[in-house]
């Protein structure tokens, strides 16, 4: 399950939820969206009903969920849709979940680690590598350091400078 956005809290009287968005694509929030919405160790299957623009949040309702009360039970899950419905990823453009398991190796081949996970920071992304002396280090998934991702061979060839992965 792709994650896509986060209920936050109730807005008004009629059931409608302030969610922030956890995807780079705001416009597959449409009437009728079939979506997961969980909560620790509770969950349940919303559909889509209206959604409309509130600053950088979206204001959304759910067919079943008519009153501020029913939405206040939803404050603080998350909403999910299955990976199979993941928008094409534009050229340049990895999701996260895709690029866990990847091998990293520097520019001779030579294995750096395995990738496992890469996460939106304040500077840029990062991705977490797991060196293969089993430590975990963040490498800036930028242009300067990632000279190749392949797919296919589920492999990044990284350029990293001298003592990266050993901080």
């Amino acid at each position: 399950m792709l994650l896509v956005g986060i209920v936050r809290r109730p807005h008004g009287l009629r059931g409608e939820v302030s969610v922030e968005l956890a995807t780079d694509f705001p416009e597959r929030f449409t009437p009728g969206l079939k979506l997961l919405w969980t909560r620790a160790t509770e969950s349940r299957d919303l559909e889509l009903q209206s959604v409309r623009p509130h600053g950088g949040r979206l204001l959304v309702s759910f067919n079943g969920v008519s009153t501020a009360d029913k939405a206040s039970e939803l404050a603080g899950g998350e909403l999910s849709v299955p990976e199979t419905e993941a928008f094409p990823a534009p050229a340049g453009y990895f999701y996260s979940h895709e690029l866990e398991g990847f091998s990293c190796v520097d520019g001779a081949g030579t294995p750096l680690g395995v990738v496992r996970g890469l996460a939106q920071a304040p500077a840029g992304p990062l991705l977490t590598v797991e060196t293969s002396a089993g430590k975990e280090a963040l490498v800036p998934f930028v242009e300067e350091m990632v000279l190749a991702v392949d797919r296919q061979g589920r492999r990044i060839v990284l350029d990293l400078p001298e003592g990266l992965l050993d901080l």
